[in-house]
């Protein structure tokens, strides 16, 4: 009979639960674009996942201000949040030392972000997130390299150019359109949130809430697509943009004045990435230009550029294109013992392993018979099994068994360390 009292196993809505394989899945994902970072000459830096709760208020969008983050007021009568973000930390840090760090500063952050949310497919209350910036550089160059990183990530893990979009616009752009409009702050802003929910609502709805902001029969929209002289310097100044990505090879980046980015502190370019696959057309991250943001902190204002990925819209999108990782958490070898009197000769033979092959071994230190064992093996998904005990070590000779192929080699031990190395590697 069930225990009414007992506590529940489900975790907090909203939230995940990693077990070995699903995390080990993860982290192949994390360290292949750790990887791909690195060789771009970023570095990885890190910070606590509490920050005062006016980073926030001071330049990321209300509706997250508002509705989506987790806030409380510790003991001190301090009031703390959990971030939901990592940008204005990245500004905070670079602020707080911009006198002894070398610009340009190119760095990425991969840790958990905590928004609430109501949970469905992409959107979870807590989640992972890849975050990296370049900071120091003013111009394209900038927007250039954050672009093709974005592209080179997704690449990484094993997707083409076809399956996915880079959408690219401008803050510049769309504010020189409402201003040329005559729109005031406020209206701007407003007509900004429409641009950003655009995706989030029917083409009837959209263009209801699109008709009273129009002026002389016009929006900023409209005012883009038609290269009023308002805006010409800023449009040229994206196409040339285009173009280099272009000349790159890279034609999978268009031009796209609805694209927006939610936060306020965005200041020049912005793109989302969108995936291709009709089972999956959705934007999956982005990322923006923030000059001024830096300068909240009483610093300068110093050039900024980057963009972040979540964790559950990236597997969704390596999911849907058969891309996910096959990782596993499992050692390489079970080192089975024929008896309980074996256990100590097998744990000298695994600490060769280990020590000179740096192979992930599991000593068997149970009473289960050879068979069990192996059948363990099996359950764990552990490939390789070997049978060691006193015969073993005074014989020099080994059977190494392959369990996926259902294969078995004798060879010395010497031989087996070799093998398992190579298989390693």
């Amino acid at each position: 009979m069930a225990n009414k009292d007992a506590l529940s196993t489900e975790p907090y809505k909203g939230v995940r639960d990693f077990y070995p394989g699903d995390w080990a899945q993860l982290q192949s994902v994390f360290e292949t674009v750790r990887k791909t970072l690195r060789m771009y000459g970023y570095e990885e830096y890190a910070a606590s996942p509490l920050e005062p709760a006016e980073l926030y208020e001071s330049k990321t969008s209300e509706e997250i201000v508002n509705e989506q983050t987790f806030t409380f007021t510790d003991r001190g009568d301090r009031r703390v949040t959990l971030r939901p973000e990592m940008t204005p930390t990245l500004a905070r840090m670079v602020a707080g030392k911009r006198r002894d760090l070398v610009f340009p500063v190119r760095w990425f952050n991969i840790g958990n972000r905590f928004r609430y949310e109501r949970p469905q497919r992409g959107r979870m209350r807590e989640f992972f997130q890849i975050d990296v910036d370049v900071v120091g550089i003013a111009d394209a160059r900038a927007d250039g390299e954050i672009n093709v990183l974005a592209s080179e990530v997704l690449k990484a893990l094993g997707a083409s150019a076809g399956d996915f979009t880079i959408r690219i616009s401008s803050r510049k752009l769309l504010n020189a359109a409402t201003e040329a409009l005559g729109y005031s702050a406020d209206e701007a802003k407003q007509y900004l949130r429409l641009l950003d929910r655009k995706d989030k609502m029917s083409a009837e709805e959209f263009e209801e809430q699109r008709a009273p902001m129009r002026r002389d029969g016009k929006d900023p929209l409209e005012l883009i697509e038609e290269g009023a002289a308002a805006i010409v310097e800023e449009k040229e100044k994206l196409q040339g943009l285009l173009a280099a990505f272009e000349a790159r090879g890279m034609n999978n980046v268009v031009f796209d004045p609805t694209i927006v980015r939610g936060f306020d502190y965005y200041t020049g370019t912005v793109f989302e990435v969108y995936d291709t696959n009709p089972e999956n057309p959705r934007a999956m991250f982005g990322g923006g230009r923030y000059d001024n943001l830096l300068s909240l902190f009483g610093s300068e204002s110093i050039p900024a550029m980057g963009f972040a990925i979540g964790d559950v819209v990236l597997l969704d999108f390596l999911t849907t294109h058969g891309y996910a990782p096959k990782a596993t958490s499992a050692p390489l070898v079970f080192l089975g013992t024929p008896s309980a009197e074996d256990i100590a000769v097998a744990q000298e033979f695994a600490a060769t392993l280990r020590e000179e092959g740096q192979i992930a071994v599991l000593v068997n230190v149970t009473d289960k018979s050879l068979g069990d064992q192996i059948r363990e093996a099996n359950k764990r998904g552990i490939p390789y099994f070997i049978a060691y005990g006193k015969n073993e070590a005074e014989s020099g000779m080994v059977k190494l068994k392959s369990l996926d192929a259902v294969e078995e080699k004798e060879m010395t031990a010497a031989e087996a360390l070799d093998v398992l190395t190579h298989i390693k590697r």
